[in-house]
This record gives C-alpha cells, sequence and structure tokens, in this order.
C-alpha cells in the first residue's frame, strides 16, 4: 500500500479524498518535524518514532569489497508497540472493518483540555521553583569564593616559611659537612706526621749498627797493607 491508497482507504471515514489526503499529509509532517527535532513520537499500541545517532564506523562496499569508512550521522527508527505485534503474530486477532485496530486515545490528550492545563500550570511551578534555587544558590556560591580568596594568603605564608626553613637545613647540612671534612683532614694529617715520627727513630738504630760495624772492616783492610809494604821493604 503506498500513500495515494491509504488516502483512499480512509477517504469515506475522512468525509472525502481531499480531506484524507490532508490528514495523512499533517500526519506524516508531524511526526517528521517531531522526530528531527529529536522529540520521540509515541502512538500507543501502533509504535513509537525516534531519532537515533550513529556513532562513526568502517564498512565495506558490497560490490566491491572494500573497507569504507562512515562518517557519524544520524537515523530514524521506528519500533513497533505490543498491540502490532501481537495483531501480526497472531496472537490477537484483528478486529472487523468497522473497529479500529489501534487503540484509542485518552480523553482529554488530545484536545487543549484540563489535562493540558494541568501539565502547564507544572511545568510553570517547576521552572519559578528552579529559579528560585539558583537565586538562593548565587549567594552561598560568593561566600565560598570568598573563603577562597581568603584562605589564598594562608598559603602564601605557609609556603614561604616552607622555603625558609628548607633554606636553613641545606645551609646546616653544608656547614656540617665543611667541619667534618676538616676534621678528617687534620686526623689525617696527624697520624701521617706520627707515622713518619715512628719510622724515623726505627730505621735510626739500625743504620747506626751497620755503620759501626762496616768500620772495623776497612781498619783491618788497611793494616794488612801496611804490613805488606813493610815486608816488601825488608
Amino acid at each position: 500500500m503506498n500513500k495515494a491508497q491509504l488516502v483512499e482507504a480512509i477517504a469515506d471515514k475522512m468525509g472525502g479524498r481531499q480531506q484524507a489526503a490532508e490528514a495523512v499529509d499533517h500526519v506524516l509532517d508531524a511526526i517528521v518535524r517531531a522526530v528531527v527535532g529529536g522529540d520521540r513520537v509515541s502512538v500507543t499500541g501502533f509504535g513509537s518514532f525516534e531519532k537515533v545517532d550513529r556513532p562513526a564506523r568502517y564498512a565495506r562496499n558490497p560490490q566491491t569489497g572494500e573497507r569504507v569508512r562512515v562518517k557519524k550521522t544520524s537515523v530514524p527508527r521506528f519500533r513497533a508497540g505490543q498491540g502490532f505485534k501481537d495483531l501480526v503474530s497472531g496472537s490477537k486477532k484483528l478486529p472487523k472493518g468497522g473497529e479500529v485496530s489501534v487503540k484509542k486515545a485518552p480523553k482529554g490528550s488530545l484536545t487543549g483540555g484540563a489535562s493540558a492545563t494541568v501539565k502547564k500550570a507544572a511545568a510553570k511551578k517547576a521552572t519559578t521553583a528552579k529559579k528560585a534555587a539558583a537565586k538562593k544558590a548565587t549567594p552561598a556560591k560568593k561566600a565560598t569564593t570568598a573563603a577562597a580568596k581568603k584562605a589564598t594568603p594562608a598559603k602564601k605564608t605557609t609556603t614561604a616559611a616552607a622555603k625558609k626553613t628548607t633554606v636553613a637545613a641545606k645551609k646546616a647540612s653544608t656547614a656540617a659537612k665543611k667541619t667534618t671534612t676538616a676534621a678528617a683532614k687534620k686526623t689525617t694529617t696527624a697520624a701521617a706526621k706520627k707515622a713518619v715520627k715512628t719510622t724515623a727513630k726505627k730505621t735510626a738504630p739500625a743504620a747506626k749498627k751497620a755503620t759501626a760495624t762496616k768500620a772495623p772492616a776497612k781498619k783491618t783492610t788497611a793494616r794488612k797493607t801496611t804490613a805488606k809494604k813493610a815486608a816488601a821493604k825488608k
């Protein structure tokens, strides 16, 4: 069934083909405009129309098999209602020609009656309540910002004190390192001097003994040479 056949099917009930065509056009136009605007059109017993966002993805060209990147897009989607599903599946019988297969909307929902006015009044009350809550929340925000501003000088003083303490600690550590190195140098020089003195004391007696033992050997050789000379003269 196309659109023309649909118009013909409801022409008798709408009072003529022209009225039926206008009714179909207006209904479809209202559905399309609502879905494009992001609203969900739900018809009880028939189904719902809605807008669905599809993220970017990769697909394959059915003719070439090449992988193609598809951009992010939005598509309309129709979901059949439970009553429509039951009639198609056969779990419920389709009513006769004189009866409507789709359940009628409740009274007051299609007209600007009491229910619409009640909804509008509730919406106005909700908006006014939100505005009042926002006005009350603004002084609290100002107080929190003022407290945050007052707290910032305290943070600055704490950071300055921390910097001073770290500098003093560094100076103390460097002074301690200098004193320890100076003491170590003094101890090492004193130990070296003591070692030199002890080695000198130990080597002095040994040198004296060596010279004492060598001296008699020279005298004996001198005596032998003089004795030989005397014997030669004789």
